[in-house]
């Protein structure tokens, strides 16, 4: 009988008989316990559907597959479908990505990673799509990782980025892929970065990350990439919600896009005076701002120099940036890895227990943590 069928009839025969030969000692299959936790999962959360939840559960308990030597070895080699195959698997998470990141790692670092943020609606994807093809142009193999926002109730993204720039997978030199943000509050994921390590190591000149755009919780991308533009439009007050944002310091160079706006002038000008006022710079780079229209490429030759200006003000302080960068990534991890082990230790379900057991007049956040964390 479908899950569906048995969604439907509720208390149906089956479901009668089957919870009697439970109370009568006969174990229940593994199968019939994801139905269970599927239903009540559903029914806390009616958009998602039983049926796509007893997959995902059940993919959960399958054994996570070895990631073979041989698909090392062809990303290393810049083989595509296994440079495409090495980035699923790290998106997928697991220990066995783990290990394929660890294999990858010692072979990266030559990549220039040029991070690409701002508000939504401000042409950050038509504005990379025209760095593809100037890059390319040059003779440089391009590497693209577009995130996208996850949907917050089914994890996954529209990948819209991927279809305006869908044209430039043909050129041979050029590889793009679009991940989910996932939740990451700065719009990048542990995966977006494991994905520039697998392209790093597969030998790609330049990999451009376009991020969600989300506004002040864009700031991940600075921790990411080696040069970071932040695109902007002169409207809706973007040079006032990039102070607000904290815009004004991860970006290396500022791109107002749209330079045929009326107001184009007037923002270039008021950036420039912002930045005027701002602290320097502790590794003496004063971040230029370019005028362009992604539209039409108009400015793209200025912007492309003023990006290349600051990877040539990085060379001194090249690995000094790269050992930062790999500090923050583990502590990271680790603080990644204990949050998942504290509340997968019963403690969850004791902060649930007290809840139910303790009215809101009398509930201590302060006392309720110390006494998950065993202060007290």
């Amino acid at each position: 009988m479908k899950l569906d069928e048995l969604t439907r009839q509720g208390e149906g025969e089956w479901a009668k008989g089957r919870r009697a030969s439970v109370a009568a000692g006969s174990p229940r299959s593994p199968r019939e316990a994801n139905r269970d936790q599927a239903h009540g999962l559903a029914s806390k959360n009616p958009l998602r559907s039983p049926d796509l939840l007893v997959s995902l559960i059940t993919q959960s308990q399958s054994p996570i597959k070895p990631i073979s030597p041989a698909l090392t070895k062809a990303v290393l080699a810049g083989d595509r479908r296994a440079i495409a195959k090495a980035i699923t698997a790290v998106e997928s998470g697991g220990e066995s990505a783990s290990e394929l990141v660890d294999a990858l790692y010692p072979h990266t670092g030559n990549a220039w990673r040029i991070g690409i943020t701002g508000p939504p609606g401000a042409g950050k994807s038509t504005l990379t799509d025209r760095l593809i093809g100037q890059f390319s142009e040059e003779g440089k193999t391009v590497a693209v990782v577009a995130v996208d926002p996850s949907s917050p109730f089914t994890g996954g993204a529209l990948l819209g980025d991927r279809v305006r720039m869908d044209e430039r997978t043909r050129d041979a030199g050029v590889f793009i892929r679009s991940l989910a943000a996932r939740g990451a509050l700065g719009g990048l994921s542990e995966a977006t970065e494991a994905a520039c390590d697998v392209l790093d190591a597969a030998g790609f000149d330049i990999i451009l990350i376009e991020t969600v755009g989300v506004g002040q919780g864009e700031l991940d991308v600075a921790e990411t990439a080696d040069t970071v533009i932040v695109v902007l439009v002169p409207e809706s007050g973007d040079a006032v919600q990039a102070m607000k944002a904290g815009l004004m310091e991860i970006a290396h160079v500022f791109a107002v896009n749209k330079a045929d706006h009326p107001e184009a002038g007037l923002m270039v000008k008021a950036l420039r005076q912002m930045l005027h006022l701002r602290v320097a710079s502790a590794n003496g780079w004063e971040v230029p701002v370019s005028k362009t229209s992604a539209l039409n490429g108009d400015g793209l030759d200025e912007l492309v120099r003023m990006l290349k200006n600051h990877q040539s003000h990085l060379h001194h302080d090249w690995e000094a940036s790269r050992d930062a960068r790999f500090r923050r990534r583990v502590k990271r991890l680790v603080e990644a890895s204990w949050r998942a082990q504290f509340w997968s230790g019963g403690r969850a379900e004791r902060l649930e227990a007290s809840l139910a057991d303790t009215q809101h007049e009398h509930r201590k956040p302060h006392g309720t943590a110390n006494s998950l964390l065993g202060k007290e």
